[in-house]
């Protein structure tokens, strides 16, 4: 394994967060967002690793400004 890839391999786990930082970007209970997994109610993206469960910190940016709303209007 090179330098370069190794560095990537950091970089990219460096990048994801476990439930209760998830939960704290997204101001909602660490408890929320495993309702939320298993309903499949948002299409909000998770990784497991194991038994644990990551999120990448791009996917839950992308999500919230997928929810940014104009108008008053929840369609």
């Amino acid at each position: 394994m090179t330098t370069k890839n190794l560095s990537n391999l950091i970089a990219a786990g460096a990048d994801l967060l476990d439930e209760a930082h998830a939960a704290e970007l997204l101001t909602v209970a660490k408890g929320t967002l495993g309702v939320w997994r298993s309903t499949g109610r948002y299409a909000l993206p998770f990784i497991k690793v194991g038994r644990r469960v990551r999120y990448r910190r791009a996917d839950l940016i992308a999500w919230l400004e997928k929810r940014t709303r104009e108008t008053g209007a929840t369609a």
